[in-house]
């Protein structure tokens, strides 16, 4: 390991007696130009991420032995994303140190020096000083701080006090998995409530926006809680993901993580939000070019889109799966039957049978068509949306071409509730863009303006539900003219379908008015 190496030489120089403050910083330093020379040279951007934190483990050890030294009165605990051993260039280096008497005047004297000396040689280092009970008292009371413990490492110390600690906060003691995946879920809304519930601004926050990497952390949390492992790969074993859903999981933590460490080190500091100033940048650095259509930052940030996109899929799927297992356990309930071809449990929508999208494809439009019909229902269950995943390449053209899928396509138009809900939905899972082929292309598709505030598809699907909103009474004071208009038509869907339509040539080049009447015509 290329930090283990810089570790020798720091041990040399620390042996030959070179100041501490002087060998320490210049060690961080040259390895964190070596990690960036290794990033800008493809290496797998988890060895980067996994080997910083290894070499700030090493420093930390380092620093400890020589100020506060061999003691059992306290202990080093790496928390937060350092305790999952993960570091990008700015991440904060997060710490607890672990007391079993915080009164102990010349313990926290040497305390105080070691947190000094890692600001000294360039780290970004959070820090708590806690006894056991501490920690129990503010664990109950604070879901992110029994989160931190839960994924915490001990890098110094007595193991016997920081297993005493982890038993005291555990979930057989304060936060039982079924409150604390309630808590996460509920957290989760309020931070999509934060992102106006959309990914798909044109400045996302690659950590914290929906489809982040804050929801693949989600995920690792409540498994971590409920089974006792935080590992993606065991969400297989038990038959939460599938293989592939498990690489997609994977590819998609990988990009998320490559682009947080280029940011990172273009910026110089802890930044998440994927600004304008640094996009074009970016996408340099990550190696996107312009072609004959496109510029190199648009190309980029349709990646960055298309890839929220899956991680949002994914995440909502497991944590519909983690609340049919740890909240209802054995008791799914019975189904309601709705027609021969679906059914309702515990308030979501499945198919009677596996093999219905086989013999009857058109099902794949009713499911939307029903959430609508039915609007107490909360969403599509878990297994059929990978159903539906799975079978979208039905929608082939002999299909789009038929008169009773047209009828359907366009009777969700006509439904007076729930338009928005089931365009959304039928993005999200693919099925739109399999429907409207020249939809496909504006999924994810980003205008490097400061005009459109949203990408092109969410965009569109704004439009839609600002042209809904004009039909609905209670909003009818916002533009009543517009309402009354809106009112007066005979066949309100097609002015949906426009707005559907209007934008669905952009990034083709052309004019994009021209290229979509074609499409709208067809």
């Amino acid at each position: 390991m290329l930090e283990s190496v810089a570790i020798q030489y720091l041990d040399t120089r620390l042996a030959a007696g070179e100041r501490p403050l002087t060998a320490f910083r210049a060690t961080l330093r040259d390895e964190e130009a070596t990690l960036k020379r290794r990033f800008q040279a493809d290496a797998p951007i988890a060895e980067l991420v996994h080997g910083r934190a290894r070499l700030v483990d090493e420093l930390l050890s380092r620093a400890w032995a020589l100020i506060v030294g061999d003691t059992d009165a306290a202990s080093l605990i790496a928390v937060g994303g350092y305790g999952r051993g993960e570091l990008h260039p700015a991440s904060d280096v997060d710490l607890m140190i672990l007391v079993e008497d915080a009164t102990d005047t010349a313990l926290n004297a040497s305390i105080a020096e070691f947190i000094t000396f890692l600001w000294d040689i360039g780290l970004e280092v959070g820090h708590s000083v806690r006894t056991t009970e501490n920690c129990v008292e503010e664990a109950a009371s604070d879901l992110s701080v029994v989160t931190n413990l839960m994924e915490s490492r001990l890098l110094i110390g007595s193991t016997a006090t920081y297993d005493k600690m982890k038993d005291a906060t555990g979930p057989a003691r304060l936060w039982p998995s079924d409150t604390f995946f309630v808590a996460k879920r509920d957290e989760q809304q309020r931070r999509y409530h934060r992102y106006d519930d959309t990914a798909y601004k044109l400045e996302p926050n690659i950590k914290d926006s929906p489809g982040g990497l804050r929801d693949i952390q989600t995920i690792a949390w409540v498994t971590h809680r409920h089974f006792g492992t935080g590992q993606l790969e065991d969400l297989v074993t038990r038959g939460f993901l599938t293989e592939h859903e498990l690489a997609t999981l994977r590819q998609g933590r990988d990009f998320l993580w490559r682009v947080r460490f280029a940011l990172h080190a273009l910026t110089g500091r802890h930044e998440d939000r994927l600004l304008f100033d640094y996009q074009r940048t970016l996408a340099a650095e990550l190696g996107y070019t312009d072609d004959e259509v496109n510029m190199a930052v648009e190309n980029f940030m349709q990646a960055y889109y298309r890839t929220v996109m899956d991680l949002g899929r994914l995440n909502e799927l497991l944590l519909q799966h983690f609340r049919e297992t740890i909240l209802l356990g054995e008791n799914l309930g019975e189904p309601e039957v709705i027609n021969r071809r679906f059914q309702s449990r515990n308030g979501f929508l499945e198919v009677r049978d596996p093999q219905i999208f086989v013999r009857y494809p058109l099902a794949l439009l009713e499911a939307f068509l029903i959430l609508q019909q039915q609007p107490e229902l909360e969403g599509i269950r878990a297994s059929t949306i990978r159903l539906i995943r799975a079978h979208r390449h039905l929608i082939a053209e002999r299909f789009r071409k038929s008169l009773p899928a047209r009828s359907l396509f366009l009777e969700i138009f006509r439904q007076p509730t729930g338009l928005t809900h089931a365009l959304r939905r039928m993005n999200r899972y693919g099925i739109l863009a399999a429907y409207l082929p020249a939809f496909s292309r504006i999924v994810g598709r980003m205008q490097y303006d400061l005009y459109h505030v949203y990408t092109v598809d969410e965009h569109t699907l704004m439009v839609v539900r600002n042209l809904r909103r004009l039909m609905v009474a209670k909003h009818r004071h916002e533009f009543p003219q517009l309402s009354d208009i809106m009112s007066s038509l005979p066949k309100p869907e097609l002015i949906y379908v426009a707005g559907l339509f209007h934008d669905i040539a952009k990034g083709r080049g052309g004019d994009h008015s021209t290229l979509g009447a074609e499409d709208a015509l067809a």
